[in-house]
């Protein structure tokens, strides 16, 4: 019924060797004293956001500190312990400066969690077409591309980014948000502070337009009968009472919804022992208008019903 996504592993608390003694797994603090408190790392791929993160969090109160080398992010840390910061509040936007980036990186939040600092990564991701529109919109070129075109220094990126984006414990895509609809995922996701259980993102999708690049599971709805193929309903979507009556009341659909159900509350307790806060299920079927959005407003109906924290989107509503 759902698969994690490919190649993706972000629990930040498998970064680096784990400390000696034994670790609380709740909170992926080892059992030194240290610094104590918790650190936010916003990274990705150039032209992809870190700016407007970085913005949106010192809008919230957040000690941000930008464009800082991996070597002095435990420095930052311990810093900021002196003049007493808020504890869930201070954040490092690093970005490639050299080869030696994702060891630099890897070893700080090593030494980080070895001396009791919690430390989440965000990394912020776009597709290579937006990237090199980005970067001709404001005529700037590609930090790595050298002698080359914007693509090769993308590509180039990509590959010293690929392990740090794998260990990353939320990965936003931003190709298709503006500037201020990223400034509201960042007051979403970090606005609250401290969060208690796990934020899930549930996310429609059209399969005919590509998987969303940050989902964390995927669902597939297309075992349903198309309400496509029905005339009266072609022009609605999932969000619409006759669609979604039509796909709610399809053989295999409340059974699918029950089983899931069950299956995602395992997923989101093992998360949240984890240290994992955030997570992404994208719920896809053919065009993205009828069966998944229905799909996806009736498991975040039920599983706000058991006290989780969902937010549903759907990309690809209106894209025909």
């Amino acid at each position: 019924m759902s698969s994690p996504h490919p190649g993706r592993d972000r629990n930040a608390t498998d970064v680096g060797p784990p400390a000696p003694e034994e670790k609380d797994r709740s909170t992926g603090r080892s059992g030194k004293q240290g610094a104590g408190h918790s650190l936010v790392v916003v990274t990705g791929m150039s032209g992809a956001g870190r700016s407007t993160a970085a913005k949106a969090l010192e809008d919230l109160g957040w000690f941000v500190i930008d464009n800082l080398p991996p070597g002095l992010l435990f420095a930052m840390a311990e810093e900021a312990g002196k003049v007493n910061l808020a504890a869930d509040r201070v954040a490092a936007v690093v970005d490639v400066r050299s080869l030696a980036f994702t060891t630099d990186l890897h070893a700080a939040i090593a030494e980080l969690q070895d001396r009791g600092v919690e430390v989440r990564v965000v990394f912020l991701e776009a597709s290579d077409e937006e990237l090199v529109r980005r970067f001709e919109a404001v005529r700037r070129p590609h930090p790595l591309q050298g002698d080359g075109r914007v693509v090769d220094g993308i590509a180039k990126e990509r590959g010293i980014l690929r392990e740090v984006r794998a260990h990353a414990d939320l990965v936003i895509d931003t190709s298709g948000l503006n500037v201020h609809e990223l400034r509201r995922k960042i007051v979403s996701f970090f606005g609250g502070g401290a969060r208690p259980g796990l934020l899930l993102t549930i996310v429609s999708f059209g399969y005919k337009y590509g998987l969303p690049v940050d989902a964390d599971l995927v669902v597939d709805c297309r075992f349903l009968p198309n309400p496509h193929w029905v005339p009266e309903l072609r022009p609605m979507t999932g969000r619409d009472a006759p669609v979604r009556d039509y796909v709610l009341g399809r053989p295999g659909a409340k059974e699918f919804l029950d089983a899931y159900e069950e299956v995602l509350g395992v997923v989101a307790d093992g998360y949240v022992r984890e240290g994992k806060n955030y997570a992404v299920l994208a719920v896809g079927c053919t065009g993205g208008k009828h069966r998944s959005v229905a799909i996806a407003e009736q498991l975040a109906v039920r599983l706000r019903e058991r006290g989780m924290e969902v937010q549903v989107t759907h990309r690809d509503v209106g894209r025909e």
